[in-house]
């Protein structure tokens, strides 16, 4: 900070080259809160279990003549749910696309927007490239953030979709 008498008072912010704001999707599996770069989604839909498919140990879903491979956060994390509902009837299917691949994401809950400024995570704290950062919301909780383009990496090379945290 710096003042020039009659010229004012400058102050100047610097913000680590780690971090990053952008606009996210919010969302809850099992009782916890991730989020999506809101850039990465091309729409949300509603489900019913019989509309999801099995397709080579793949679960699938019809969606507007396309078939879209589902993917659950439960299996990507080694997250134990925190939620005490029943199994689900009904979900919400967030469909993200990047270039021209896209994915179905299964989620309990939608939370909604919000504008995040995003922290890098080291291999030391994640050991997975799923999560590409972390944010901290005002009432102190932890969101991770959801790599989508390695969640599409490994399911064209129909790898395991192994552990994020």
């Amino acid at each position: 900070m710096s003042s020039q008498k009659g010229r004012g008072t400058t102050i100047r912010l610097c913000a680590p080259l780690t971090l990053a704001s952008i606009q996210t999707l919010l969302f809850r599996v099992g009782g916890r809160l991730f989020a999506v770069p809101l850039s990465a989604v091309v729409e949300i839909t509603r489900i019913m279990d019989p509309e999801i498919h099995r397709v080579d140990q793949r679960e699938v879903l019809r969606l507007r003549d396309q078939i879209l491979t589902l993917v659950r956060l439960e299996h990507l994390s080694r997250l134990h749910s925190i939620d005490t509902e029943p199994a689900r009837k009904k979900h919400f299917v967030i469909v993200i696309g990047v270039t021209e691949k896209r994915f179905g994401l299964l989620v309990d809950s939608l939370v909604g927007e919000e504008e995040l400024v995003i922290k890098a995570l080291p291999g030391e704290i994640v050991s997975s490239d799923l999560v590409s950062g972390a944010s901290i919301l005002g009432d102190g909780t932890v969101v991770l953030i959801l790599n989508v383009s390695a969640v599409l990496s490994r399911l064209s090379r129909a790898m395991p979709l192994g552990a994020i945290a």
